[in-house]
């Protein structure tokens, strides 16, 4: 038997931050809605949209969350525990970050390309 999750480790041009877990990414590149009618169904409209990683972070002596918050065009690189990788270009945080102080939490979103590497 090999992992299939539990473990994962994250980078942002290069550095490693402590993930305290909710690591979650979407590489989808469009979002469609259903358009209905009062006669029944009509079709989809389609979109294009933004991959995305989502991570709760440890906050570190040395993180700022200026810098989290000062993030545009960086490279996030997910190393999971199936042995995938997953990379995030050209990425962007958005949504401003706050820390939890109880126990030194941070939620950080990127958007940005994101693609996947199969084990």
């Amino acid at each position: 038997m090999t992992a299939l999750a539990g473990t994962a480790t994250i980078t942002a041009d290069g550095a490693t931050y402590m993930l305290v877990g909710d690591l979650s990414y979407d590489p989808s590149t469009v979002a469609r809605e259903e358009l209905t009618g009062q006669d029944g169904t009509h079709g989809y409209k389609e979109k294009p949209k933004f991959g995305q990683i989502k991570a709760t972070l440890r906050d570190t002596g040395s993180l700022t969350i200026a810098d989290l918050n000062a993030m545009s065009n960086v490279t996030v690189v997910l190393d999971l525990a199936n042995g995938k990788t997953v990379l995030g270009r050209n990425m962007f945080t958005v949504d401003p970050q706050s820390v939890a102080t109880e126990e030194g939490t941070v939620e950080v979103t990127w958007k940005g390309a994101v693609s996947e590497t199969p084990a």
